[in-house]
């Protein structure tokens, strides 16, 4: 495809590319993420690179070009940023690759990935300062939980909950909430997960990282073993919890005192709010293949939550909403 003959954005985009010195030619579409971005790999003087199309995100854009700085003063894999007009959305990025670890870990290298992703992490957390960056917050907390009942619940499974049920909802995500704040802080990237990590040399090449915060060590990890499209079995899962807490603690790294209790109320949380967006994904956005991986999240969350003696109500409370399945979106 020529990029300049997509649509009226793609015209801009080809424009703004003849500014660069880059000839807005053939192109091969990368796909949209979860949010209006668009991207796009094609052929320059100086080798391939990647187009990122972020309509009116001017602060997504700034935040991207922030946070790429503080990951490669650590030593990360990031993209480097060619040219930038952050105003208009549009990014020329290098092209760490087009195989994600979705990919390479079903075809079954995934000693050697993980292993890669969690010294990556372990950097990461290390030697990346949290000056710059907002905090994941109480407030911000709550707002991401929020997600579930008003997208998942009352939208998608078509339920009104009522007193009783808030009461136990409010008193179980307080314990996830708690356990969040309450653990030693750390460049967050927020969304560490297979398909954002790409097989790269070094490896991995990290992308999508715009969101990073300040804020709790265990939810980087969190993101990479319970990932929403892949799962590990729960004992190799155990092997790497042990191997990220050993390269933690040579790095110098603060933990919680109980890092597997803490992982389970940071995990549950995250898979609350993201089956709240992918609720949200499917009926605001018209995206329902989102869902499909719903009975993956809500599997986790049993895990997490059902043997912990704080949130078994939550967990209860969970368990007894109506399948996935059975609710169609409306």
């Amino acid at each position: 495809m020529v990029i300049d003959r997509l649509d009226p954005r793609g015209r801009r985009m080809g424009e703004w590319l003849r500014s660069q010195g880059v000839a807005p030619g053939a192109a091969r579409s990368m796909g949209a993420d979860a949010s209006d971005r668009r991207y796009f790999r094609l052929d320059t003087p100086w080798g391939e690179r990647v187009v990122m199309d972020a309509p009116d995100q001017p602060a997504t854009c700034e935040a991207f070009r922030q946070v790429r700085g503080v990951m490669a003063d650590a030593g990360l894999h990031v993209p480097v940023i060619h040219a930038a007009d952050t105003h208009e959305g549009f990014m020329l990025l290098e092209d760490l690759g087009d195989r994600d670890y979705l990919s390479a870990l079903r075809d079954g290298s995934r000693q050697s990935l993980l292993a890669d992703a969690i010294n990556a992490l372990v950097r990461l957390q290390c030697r990346a300062s949290t000056g710059r960056l907002a905090r994941f917050d109480v407030t911000r907390i709550d707002r991401e939980l929020a997600l579930f009942p008003d997208w998942y619940v009352r939208r998608h499974l078509g339920i009104e909950p009522d007193a009783q049920w808030w009461s136990r909802w409010q008193a179980g995500t307080a314990v996830l909430a708690a356990a969040m704040t309450d653990q030693p802080e750390v460049v967050v990237h927020r969304d560490y997960m297979v398909r954002n990590l790409l097989v790269a040399t070094p490896n991995p090449g990290i992308i999508d990282f715009q969101d990073a915060l300040a804020g709790p060590v265990a939810y980087d990890l969190a993101s990479l073993l319970r990932d929403a499209f892949y799962s590990l079995d729960p004992d190799e899962e155990r092997d790497w919890i042990a191997f990220y807490r050993h390269q933690a603690m040579a790095a110098g790294i603060a933990l919680p005192d109980d890092l597997p209790r803490a992982l389970d109320r940071t995990a549950a949380q995250r898979h609350l709010k993201v089956l709240g967006i992918f609720a949200r994904l499917c009926h605001r956005d018209g995206k329902p293949q989102y869902l499909v991986d719903a009975p993956r999240f809500l599997g986790y969350l049993w895990r997490e939550l059902s043997d912990d003696p704080r949130c078994h109500d939550l967990a209860a409370l969970i368990a007894d909403l109506p399948p996935p399945a059975r609710a169609a979106p409306r």
